[in-house]
């Protein structure tokens, strides 16, 4: 390999996670040529540090929690989680950290694979620099599609780094429990790690800047949340903020704003993401490194008609499942355009734009309750100018949570445009919801008339039967 060898291609992915292997698998099923470039591992954050190893270690917490709440199991599990075993498992998921499997997927569906750190070095060239230092340039003859990702945004204290903090990374793959854990944020990955390293043994302290969990949902979302890891025995101070951070003989002490002085094993700071662009050569395109790009609905960067930013990079929403989805609009975009199409531009619930980012987005947040969302809170659909009526249902009135457990608690939420009687959103917390969002989220981004809602009969005795309840409620009021 020299530093003067080119390879031309149709498309040309920088970034080989779940969205830039959706890119590259459609526009390969489009009969592209295609490149992909990874300086990591084939599979990217979700399959490694982030959705699969974090639901891997959510998944037996949450069941326990559950069969401990139906009469003539929950004596069964009484004791313990085996925490060695709930680790194995998630090295299992995790592929032990080795993208063998991910690298045969590539090799079948006919992309070709350079690993290397991938930079932009002009309009639809990216030089690839190898794990030995060799050089190679990848050109694009119709598109160069960024799919980095995002990376864990650390807050300016000093001496941080000395401390070793945990970062998301960290926090899905530590190899043992430690005895206390300090997660700092208020968000779903600080919601989410303080559940499940809590229920695996760690006494954990939640720092939260703001008033609550899950401030992105609606408040009752982050309340259910809150009072349950407070029952299970975490301690959670909001409105606080760190102030410095040292490692003293390996014991980690936090000082807060209020004065407090706690110590712990580890400290996770889940306290918001960045992008992952501030080595990929945007300064070459006249674009600004470290910068989330600004993209049109084919996710076409403004001002660049050859540059794609696709996923977290572009921060419509920082979601394996909305960055999936947008990959498939991107793939198709650019296969449309490589192909002379025209009228790409004609259809906003076309196969070219991405309109459910701005109207759909479904989210489940893996806790114990579980909470799960659609679309718009109330708050923001009253912000956004939408005149909407909320409407809110118990969701341990409904038979099938009784039949799920004793004492189910949860709660959902619908917000109704009344202009044009559709959703703008749904947002449900409870044991099991993550199963139901999906309905909600057709409801969302089918515009589905309420009237027309009233005669898709949930079946009974479902949780799913919350719908009805929440129909009935809308009409009788």
């Amino acid at each position: 390999m020299t530093d003067t060898e080119t390879n031309a291609y149709d498309i040309v992915v920088i970034g080989a996670g779940p969205v830039g292997e959706n890119v590259a698998d459609r526009t390969r099923a489009a009969g592209l040529t295609t490149a992909i470039v990874e300086n990591e591992l084939v599979g990217g954050e979700c399959s490694y540090w982030a959705c699969m190893p974090s639901k891997a270690l959510l998944r037996p917490v949450i069941a326990r929690a559950e069969a401990r709440r139906v009469p003539g199991l929950r004596q069964s599990v009484q004791g313990p989680l085996d925490a060695p075993a709930v680790l194995a498992h998630r090295d299992e998921y995790t592929s032990h950290w080795k993208d063998d499997g991910q690298v045969r997927w590539l090799e079948g569906v006919g992309v070709d694979l350079h690993r290397g750190r991938g930079r932009i070095s002009g309009p639809r060239t990216v030089t690839v620099t190898g794990p030995e230092g060799e050089r190679r340039v990848l050109t694009a003859r119709y598109a160069v599609a960024v799919c980095t990702g995002s990376r864990a945004a650390l807050p300016d204290l000093p001496g941080l780094d000395a401390v070793r903090p945990w970062t998301s990374r960290e926090a899905t793959s530590a190899k043992a429990v430690p005895g206390r854990l300090i997660v700092v944020g208020g968000g779903v990955v600080a919601a989410e790690m303080a559940t499940a390293w809590q229920a695996l043994g760690s006494r954990v302290t939640l720092l939260v800047r703001g008033k609550g969990l899950l401030p992105r949902m609606e408040p009752f979302a982050g309340e259910l949340v809150a009072e349950a890891l407070t029952e299970a025995g975490a301690d959670i101070r909001t409105g606080t903020s760190v102030t410095s951070v040292t490692r003293e003989n390996g014991t980690v002490v936090a000082v807060t704003d209020r004065g407090d002085r706690i110590e712990a094993d580890e400290i996770l700071f889940a306290t918001g993401r960045a992008p992952r662009t501030d080595d990929i050569g945007l300064e070459s395109i006249g674009l600004e490194p470290g910068s989330w790009l600004e993209v049109d609905d084919s996710l076409r960067v403004h001002g660049h008609d050859w540059l794609y930013a696709v996923g977290d990079v572009n921060r419509r929403a920082l979601l394996t499942h909305q960055g999936k989805y947008q990959a498939r609009i991107a793939g198709a975009a650019i296969a449309a355009r490589a192909s002379g199409t025209a009228g790409l531009e004609s259809h906003p619930w076309g196969a070219h734009a991405a309109t459910a980012d701005h109207a759909a987005v479904p989210q489940v947040v893996f806790t114990d309750p579980e909470a799960a969302s659609v679309g718009l809170s109330l708050a923001e659909a009253e912000e956004a100018g939408h005149r909407v009526r909320a409407v809110d249902v118990d969701l341990s009135s409904v038979a099938g949570a009784g039949l799920y457990g004793d004492g189910y608690r949860g709660r959902a939420r619908m917000v109704v445009d009344l202009e044009d009687e559709i959703l703008r959103g749904l947002t449900l917390v409870g044991p099991g919801v993550g199963e139901l969002v999906h309905s909600a989220t057709i409801a969302v981004a089918g515009q589905v008339p309420v009237d027309r809602l009233w005669h898709a009969v949930p079946s009974y005795p479902t949780i799913s039967e919350v719908w009805l309840r929440l129909l009935e409620a809308y009409r009788d009021n």
